[in-house]
Protein backbone atom coordinates (compact mmCIF):
# COMPACT_ATOMS: atom_id res chain seq x y z
CA UNK A 1 0.00 0.00 0.00
CA UNK A 2 1.38 3.38 -1.01
CA UNK A 3 1.38 6.45 1.22
CA UNK A 4 -1.66 8.58 0.43
CA UNK A 5 -3.96 5.74 -0.75
CA UNK A 6 -7.07 4.96 1.26
CA UNK A 7 -7.05 2.56 4.20
CA UNK A 8 -10.05 0.39 5.03
CA UNK A 9 -12.22 0.01 8.10
CA UNK A 10 -13.37 -3.58 8.64
CA UNK A 11 -16.48 -3.72 10.80
CA UNK A 12 -17.39 -6.44 13.28
CA UNK A 13 -20.05 -8.00 11.04
CA UNK A 14 -17.50 -8.26 8.22
CA UNK A 15 -14.94 -9.90 10.51
CA UNK A 16 -17.50 -12.59 11.37
CA UNK A 17 -18.35 -13.16 7.70
CA UNK A 18 -14.72 -13.32 6.55
CA UNK A 19 -13.14 -15.58 9.19
CA UNK A 20 -14.19 -18.53 11.35
CA UNK A 21 -12.42 -20.37 14.17
CA UNK A 22 -10.91 -23.10 12.01
CA UNK A 23 -9.49 -20.45 9.67
CA UNK A 24 -8.09 -18.63 12.71
CA UNK A 25 -6.28 -21.75 13.98
CA UNK A 26 -4.61 -22.24 10.59
CA UNK A 27 -3.55 -18.57 10.41
CA UNK A 28 -2.22 -18.61 13.96
CA UNK A 29 -0.06 -21.69 13.46
CA UNK A 30 1.37 -20.22 10.26
CA UNK A 31 2.27 -17.00 12.08
CA UNK A 32 3.94 -18.96 14.90
CA UNK A 33 6.07 -20.75 12.33
CA UNK A 34 7.03 -17.33 10.96
CA UNK A 35 7.98 -16.25 14.48
CA UNK A 36 10.18 -19.33 14.94
CA UNK A 37 12.00 -18.43 11.70
CA UNK A 38 12.53 -14.86 12.88
CA UNK A 39 10.05 -13.49 10.33
CA UNK A 40 7.55 -12.16 12.88
CA UNK A 41 8.14 -10.08 15.99
CA UNK A 42 6.15 -9.35 19.13
CA UNK A 43 5.82 -6.13 21.05
CA UNK A 44 5.70 -7.13 24.72
CA UNK A 45 2.25 -6.56 26.18
CA UNK A 46 1.75 -3.31 28.04
CA UNK A 47 -0.79 -3.08 30.84
CA UNK A 48 -2.02 -0.20 32.96
CA UNK A 49 -4.26 -1.07 35.89
CA UNK A 50 -6.50 1.58 37.38
CA UNK A 51 -8.88 0.37 40.04
CA UNK A 52 -10.60 -2.74 38.69
CA UNK A 53 -10.01 -1.65 35.11
CA UNK A 54 -7.13 -2.34 32.70
CA UNK A 55 -5.72 -0.58 29.64
CA UNK A 56 -4.00 -3.07 27.32
CA UNK A 57 -1.75 -2.70 24.27
CA UNK A 58 -0.16 -5.50 22.26
CA UNK A 59 1.40 -5.44 18.83
CA UNK A 60 4.04 -6.74 16.50
CA UNK A 61 5.27 -7.17 12.95
CA UNK A 62 4.19 -9.83 10.45
CA UNK A 63 5.29 -9.70 6.85
CA UNK A 64 5.14 -6.13 5.53
CA UNK A 65 2.64 -5.02 8.16
CA UNK A 66 3.02 -3.77 11.71
CA UNK A 67 0.12 -3.31 14.07
CA UNK A 68 -1.22 -2.87 17.53
CA UNK A 69 -4.41 -3.88 19.25
CA UNK A 70 -5.50 -1.76 22.15
CA UNK A 71 -8.49 -1.80 24.46
CA UNK A 72 -9.64 -0.80 27.90
CA UNK A 73 -11.37 -3.50 29.92
CA UNK A 74 -13.68 -1.69 32.31
CA UNK A 75 -16.54 -2.73 34.54
CA UNK A 76 -18.77 -0.88 32.10
CA UNK A 77 -17.51 -2.57 28.93
CA UNK A 78 -14.77 -2.47 26.32
CA UNK A 79 -14.11 -1.54 22.67
CA UNK A 80 -11.02 -3.21 21.15
CA UNK A 81 -9.49 -2.03 17.88
CA UNK A 82 -6.67 -3.48 15.77
CA UNK A 83 -4.70 -0.96 13.70
CA UNK A 84 -2.44 -2.04 10.83
CA UNK A 85 0.25 0.10 9.18
CA UNK A 86 2.67 -0.46 6.33
CA UNK A 87 6.06 -1.52 7.70
CA UNK A 88 7.68 0.22 4.72
CA UNK A 89 6.27 3.75 4.80
CA UNK A 90 4.16 3.91 7.98
CA UNK A 91 0.89 4.59 6.16
CA UNK A 92 -2.37 3.41 7.71
CA UNK A 93 -3.59 0.20 6.08
CA UNK A 94 -6.60 -0.91 8.14
CA UNK A 95 -8.64 -0.42 11.28
CA UNK A 96 -10.40 -3.59 12.38
CA UNK A 97 -13.13 -3.82 15.02
CA UNK A 98 -11.83 -6.56 17.26
CA UNK A 99 -14.55 -8.06 19.46
CA UNK A 100 -14.94 -11.29 17.45
CA UNK A 101 -11.29 -11.17 16.44
CA UNK A 102 -10.33 -11.32 20.12
CA UNK A 103 -12.46 -14.41 20.71
CA UNK A 104 -11.09 -16.10 17.60
CA UNK A 105 -7.52 -15.27 18.61
CA UNK A 106 -7.90 -16.36 22.25
CA UNK A 107 -9.77 -19.54 21.41
CA UNK A 108 -7.62 -20.24 18.38
CA UNK A 109 -4.28 -20.06 20.17
CA UNK A 110 -5.57 -22.57 22.73
CA UNK A 111 -6.57 -24.77 19.82
CA UNK A 112 -3.08 -24.60 18.33
CA UNK A 113 -1.53 -25.42 21.71
CA UNK A 114 -3.88 -28.34 22.37
CA UNK A 115 -3.26 -29.73 18.89
CA UNK A 116 0.44 -29.95 19.73
CA UNK A 117 0.27 -30.78 23.43
CA UNK A 118 -2.90 -32.74 24.22
CA UNK A 119 -3.47 -36.46 23.82
CA UNK A 120 -4.63 -37.40 20.33
CA UNK A 121 -7.54 -39.41 21.76
CA UNK A 122 -8.85 -36.68 24.10
CA UNK A 123 -12.63 -36.96 24.24
CA UNK A 124 -13.59 -35.38 27.56
CA UNK A 125 -13.07 -31.67 28.21
CA UNK A 126 -13.56 -29.71 31.40
CA UNK A 127 -14.09 -25.96 31.36
CA UNK A 128 -13.95 -23.71 34.41
CA UNK A 129 -15.45 -20.33 33.67
CA UNK A 130 -18.48 -19.61 31.52
CA UNK A 131 -17.94 -16.00 30.46
CA UNK A 132 -17.66 -14.44 27.02
CA UNK A 133 -14.50 -16.36 25.99
CA UNK A 134 -15.69 -19.80 27.07
CA UNK A 135 -17.65 -20.80 23.97
CA UNK A 136 -14.71 -20.04 21.67
CA UNK A 137 -12.43 -22.12 23.92
CA UNK A 138 -14.81 -25.05 23.53
CA UNK A 139 -15.04 -24.53 19.77
CA UNK A 140 -11.26 -24.56 19.47
CA UNK A 141 -10.94 -27.89 21.29
CA UNK A 142 -13.65 -29.40 19.09
CA UNK A 143 -11.70 -28.22 16.04
CA UNK A 144 -8.56 -30.16 17.01
CA UNK A 145 -9.74 -33.15 19.07
CA UNK A 146 -12.72 -35.60 18.96
CA UNK A 147 -14.34 -34.12 22.10
CA UNK A 148 -17.75 -35.63 22.74
CA UNK A 149 -18.34 -34.66 26.38
CA UNK A 150 -18.01 -31.34 28.21
CA UNK A 151 -17.92 -30.98 32.01
CA UNK A 152 -18.69 -27.47 33.23
CA UNK A 153 -18.02 -25.57 36.42
CA UNK A 154 -18.70 -21.96 37.38
CA UNK A 155 -19.29 -20.60 40.88
CA UNK A 156 -22.87 -19.73 39.97
CA UNK A 157 -25.29 -22.59 39.28
CA UNK A 158 -27.37 -20.52 36.86
CA UNK A 159 -24.25 -19.70 34.82
CA UNK A 160 -23.34 -23.38 34.61
CA UNK A 161 -26.79 -24.32 33.39
CA UNK A 162 -26.95 -21.45 30.88
CA UNK A 163 -23.57 -22.33 29.41
CA UNK A 164 -24.47 -26.02 29.15
CA UNK A 165 -27.53 -25.04 27.11
CA UNK A 166 -25.42 -22.77 24.86
CA UNK A 167 -22.85 -25.50 24.27
CA UNK A 168 -25.52 -28.04 23.33
CA UNK A 169 -27.23 -25.58 21.01
CA UNK A 170 -24.03 -24.40 19.32
CA UNK A 171 -22.17 -27.70 18.99
CA UNK A 172 -24.60 -30.53 19.83
CA UNK A 173 -22.19 -31.84 22.44
CA UNK A 174 -23.08 -33.83 25.56
CA UNK A 175 -22.72 -31.60 28.62
CA UNK A 176 -22.58 -32.18 32.36
CA UNK A 177 -22.89 -29.48 35.00
CA UNK A 178 -20.44 -30.08 37.86
CA UNK A 179 -20.75 -29.06 41.50
CA UNK A 180 -17.02 -28.31 41.96
CA UNK A 181 -13.79 -27.76 40.03
CA UNK A 182 -12.60 -31.23 41.07
CA UNK A 183 -15.77 -32.87 39.79
CA UNK A 184 -15.45 -31.05 36.47
CA UNK A 185 -11.85 -32.25 36.00
CA UNK A 186 -12.59 -35.89 36.80
CA UNK A 187 -11.89 -37.99 33.72
CA UNK A 188 -11.05 -34.96 31.55
CA UNK A 189 -8.11 -35.16 29.16
CA UNK A 190 -8.30 -31.42 28.42
CA UNK A 191 -8.99 -28.78 31.08
CA UNK A 192 -9.47 -25.12 30.21
CA UNK A 193 -9.46 -22.34 32.80
CA UNK A 194 -10.98 -19.10 31.56
CA UNK A 195 -11.87 -17.03 34.61
CA UNK A 196 -11.09 -13.73 36.30
CA UNK A 197 -10.16 -15.43 39.58
CA UNK A 198 -7.86 -13.58 41.96
CA UNK A 199 -6.88 -16.71 43.93
CA UNK A 200 -5.92 -20.19 42.65
CA UNK A 201 -8.70 -22.75 42.62
CA UNK A 202 -7.22 -25.68 40.66
CA UNK A 203 -4.80 -28.04 42.41
CA UNK A 204 -2.56 -30.62 40.74
CA UNK A 205 -4.43 -33.53 42.35
CA UNK A 206 -7.57 -32.55 40.44
CA UNK A 207 -5.92 -33.30 37.07
CA UNK A 208 -5.95 -36.75 35.50
CA UNK A 209 -2.61 -38.23 34.46
CA UNK A 210 -1.80 -37.09 30.93
CA UNK A 211 -4.21 -34.16 31.05
CA UNK A 212 -3.58 -30.99 29.07
CA UNK A 213 -4.25 -27.70 30.86
CA UNK A 214 -5.07 -24.47 29.01
CA UNK A 215 -4.72 -21.59 31.51
CA UNK A 216 -5.97 -18.54 29.67
CA UNK A 217 -7.97 -16.46 32.14
CA UNK A 218 -5.39 -14.87 34.44
CA UNK A 219 -3.79 -12.23 32.19
CA UNK A 220 -2.87 -9.65 34.82
CA UNK A 221 -0.71 -9.83 37.98
CA UNK A 222 -3.75 -9.54 40.24
CA UNK A 223 -5.19 -12.83 38.94
CA UNK A 224 -4.33 -16.48 39.48
CA UNK A 225 -6.12 -19.67 38.48
CA UNK A 226 -3.99 -22.71 39.32
CA UNK A 227 -1.90 -23.66 42.36
CA UNK A 228 1.88 -23.92 42.30
CA UNK A 229 1.84 -27.71 42.69
CA UNK A 230 0.65 -28.00 39.07
CA UNK A 231 4.19 -27.12 37.96
CA UNK A 232 5.56 -30.18 39.76
CA UNK A 233 3.49 -32.43 37.49
CA UNK A 234 3.91 -30.42 34.29
CA UNK A 235 6.38 -32.23 32.04
CA UNK A 236 5.66 -30.03 29.02
CA UNK A 237 5.19 -26.27 29.54
CA UNK A 238 4.57 -23.75 26.77
CA UNK A 239 3.43 -20.13 26.60
CA UNK A 240 2.25 -17.84 23.83
CA UNK A 241 4.79 -15.11 24.60
CA UNK A 242 7.59 -15.57 27.14
CA UNK A 243 8.29 -11.88 28.00
CA UNK A 244 4.59 -11.26 28.56
CA UNK A 245 4.33 -14.22 30.92
CA UNK A 246 7.51 -13.17 32.75
CA UNK A 247 6.08 -9.71 33.40
CA UNK A 248 2.38 -10.32 33.95
CA UNK A 249 1.63 -13.91 35.05
CA UNK A 250 1.63 -14.21 38.83
CA UNK A 251 1.48 -18.01 38.55
CA UNK A 252 4.68 -18.20 36.49
CA UNK A 253 6.51 -15.35 38.25
CA UNK A 254 5.96 -17.08 41.60
CA UNK A 255 7.24 -20.39 40.27
CA UNK A 256 10.26 -19.31 38.26
CA UNK A 257 11.22 -15.93 39.72
CA UNK A 258 14.58 -14.84 38.37
CA UNK A 259 15.68 -18.26 37.09
CA UNK A 260 14.40 -21.55 35.74
CA UNK A 261 12.71 -20.05 32.69
CA UNK A 262 14.60 -22.45 30.42
CA UNK A 263 11.91 -25.00 31.31
CA UNK A 264 9.28 -22.80 29.64
CA UNK A 265 9.00 -23.05 25.86
CA UNK A 266 7.42 -20.45 23.56
CA UNK A 267 4.69 -22.17 21.54
CA UNK A 268 6.40 -21.09 18.30
CA UNK A 269 9.58 -22.96 19.29
CA UNK A 270 7.61 -26.03 20.34
CA UNK A 271 5.95 -26.12 16.90
CA UNK A 272 9.22 -25.53 15.05
CA UNK A 273 10.87 -28.38 16.96
CA UNK A 274 7.90 -30.71 16.37
CA UNK A 275 7.94 -31.40 20.12
CA UNK A 276 4.63 -33.16 20.85
CA UNK A 277 3.78 -35.03 24.03
CA UNK A 278 5.07 -38.55 24.54
CA UNK A 279 3.73 -41.49 26.52
CA UNK A 280 6.06 -40.47 29.36
CA UNK A 281 4.49 -37.02 29.76
CA UNK A 282 2.11 -36.31 32.61
CA UNK A 283 0.43 -32.89 32.63
CA UNK A 284 1.06 -30.49 29.76
CA UNK A 285 0.51 -26.82 30.54
CA UNK A 286 -0.18 -23.94 28.17
CA UNK A 287 -0.35 -20.36 29.40
CA UNK A 288 -1.69 -17.62 27.13
CA UNK A 289 -1.49 -13.94 28.01
CA UNK A 290 -2.35 -12.56 24.59
CA UNK A 291 0.32 -11.47 22.12
CA UNK A 292 0.57 -9.15 19.16
CA UNK A 293 1.54 -11.77 16.59
CA UNK A 294 -1.74 -13.60 17.25
CA UNK A 295 -3.83 -10.51 16.53
CA UNK A 296 -1.69 -9.62 13.52
CA UNK A 297 -2.08 -13.14 12.14
CA UNK A 298 -5.84 -12.75 12.06
CA UNK A 299 -5.67 -9.10 10.99
CA UNK A 300 -3.45 -9.91 8.01
CA UNK A 301 -5.74 -12.77 6.96
CA UNK A 302 -8.82 -10.58 7.34
CA UNK A 303 -7.22 -7.82 5.27
CA UNK A 304 -6.36 -10.26 2.48
CA UNK A 305 -9.91 -11.62 2.41
CA UNK A 306 -11.51 -8.18 2.65
CA UNK A 307 -9.51 -6.93 -0.34
CA UNK A 308 -10.35 -10.05 -2.36
CA UNK A 309 -14.09 -9.68 -1.69
CA UNK A 310 -14.37 -5.91 -1.76
CA UNK A 311 -15.30 -5.74 1.91
CA UNK A 312 -14.46 -2.91 4.29
CA UNK A 313 -15.18 0.81 4.14
CA UNK A 314 -12.56 3.11 2.64
CA UNK A 315 -11.21 5.72 5.02
CA UNK A 316 -8.99 8.62 4.05
CA UNK A 317 -5.31 8.40 4.84
CA UNK A 318 -4.54 10.83 7.69
CA UNK A 319 -2.46 13.73 6.43
CA UNK A 320 -0.08 15.97 8.32
CA UNK A 321 -1.21 19.56 8.95
CA UNK A 322 0.94 22.32 10.39
CA UNK A 323 0.02 22.89 14.05
CA UNK A 324 -0.82 26.38 15.34
CA UNK A 325 2.16 27.51 17.38
CA UNK A 326 2.02 31.30 17.42
CA UNK A 327 -0.58 31.41 20.18
CA UNK A 328 1.97 29.96 22.58
CA UNK A 329 4.12 33.12 22.47
CA UNK A 330 4.36 34.93 25.78
CA UNK A 331 2.73 38.35 25.97
CA UNK A 332 5.00 41.41 25.91
CA UNK A 333 5.64 42.69 29.43
CA UNK A 334 3.74 45.83 30.33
Amino acid sequence: MKMGSDAIWIAEAEVVQLLDLKDAIVALEAALRDEARGEAQNMTKTLLQYGKNNLHAIGGKLGNLVGTKTWTHTQGGTCPLLLLWSADDGSLVAVIEAFALGSLRTGGISGVAADWMARQDARVMAIVGTGKQALAQLGAMLAVRPIDRLQIYSPHAESRQAFAAKAREEFGIETEVSASVGDACEGAQIVTLVTRAAQPFLAAAMLERGAHLNAVGAIAPDREEFAQDVFARATLVAVDNLPGVQQLSREFMTQYGASGWDKVMPLSRLIASACKRTARDDVSLFKAMGMGISDLALGVELLKRARARGAGRAIHQPTKTKPRLAGARAKNPV
